[in-house]
């Protein structure tokens, strides 16, 4: 019987790194995620991907604290002996325009969107550098490509992403490692359901196919970067927003 793959997704706990995680149970993955949040139902957690029928291992851990990252990787190889897939997926905002930003606004949304996007894959890429094999997504968005009013620390982190991605896919392709990138655009998420009708409809209007993505179709192109149908691309950035940015 073939050994199962090991997919590691941060901020798996909820959406969009949730329904990430969730694809990869159904394809036969085990799963570790790890959640930062005190509010996290763990044992709802457990169950929901135990009926997926994967194994999983759910830790909580800050992305942006090099300690806590290693001890979560050093579990993770402890129980499952690899890591396949790692998706960065973690990540926070803190949206104010430029003259009203607070400094510790800016820095946190660097720190846990960039510096723990850079901590995790340093931490796991021994282990598949180790195998000759290994697959890296890492979650940016279509702001990290254009910009956007009242983002300029959240554009910042997801731009970085992106020139992160591109360097380390670089850097690991003679060990068989990929690195890819995806940049969502409006997705249809918690993040977006507190909006206005008004608010989600001036949204729609600007995206050509007319409606917010979901957070499943986000998963489905992480799952295939993650799979080996994608083995010829790495260091690349795939746009999944309706058209928005052409």
């Amino acid at each position: 019987m073939e050994e199962k793959q090991v997919v590691f997704v941060t901020g798996g706990s909820r959406g969009i790194g949730k329904a990430i995680a969730l694809k990869y149970a159904e394809n036969g993955y085990n799963v570790v995620i790890n959640y930062v949040s005190d509010k996290t139902d763990v044992e709802e957690l457990e169950k929901e991907f135990k009926g997926k029928g994967a194994e999983t291992l759910i830790l909580k851990a800050d992305v942006s604290n090099s300690e806590q990252v290693e001890e979560v990787v050093k579990k993770a190889i402890e129980k499952f002996g690899k890591i396949d897939v790692l998706v960065n997926n973690a990540g926070i905002t803190r949206d104010m325009l430029l003259m009203r930003m607070k400094e510790e606004d800016f820095d946190k949304v660097i720190e846990i969107n960039l510096k723990g996007t850079f901590l995790v894959t340093k931490a796991v890429t021994p282990y598949m550098m180790k195998k000759r094999n290994g697959r890296i997504i890492n979650l940016s968005s279509v702001v990290g490509v254009t910009g956007n009013a009242g983002q300029c620390n959240y554009s910042a982190s997801k731009a970085g992403i992106i020139g992160f991605t591109k360097s380390i896919a670089k850097e690991l392709a003679s060990r068989n490692i990929r690195a890819n990138a995806v940049a969502p655009g409006f997705i249809d998420t918690d993040m977006t359901s507190v909006l206005s009708d008004d608010v989600k409809d001036n949204i729609n209007a600007q995206i050509p196919m007319k409606r917010m993505g979901t957070a499943q179709e986000i998963a489905n192109v992480v799952y295939f970067l993650g799979s080996e149908e994608s083995s010829y691309i790495t260091g690349q950035v795939i746009n999944i927003d309706g058209g928005m940015v052409m």
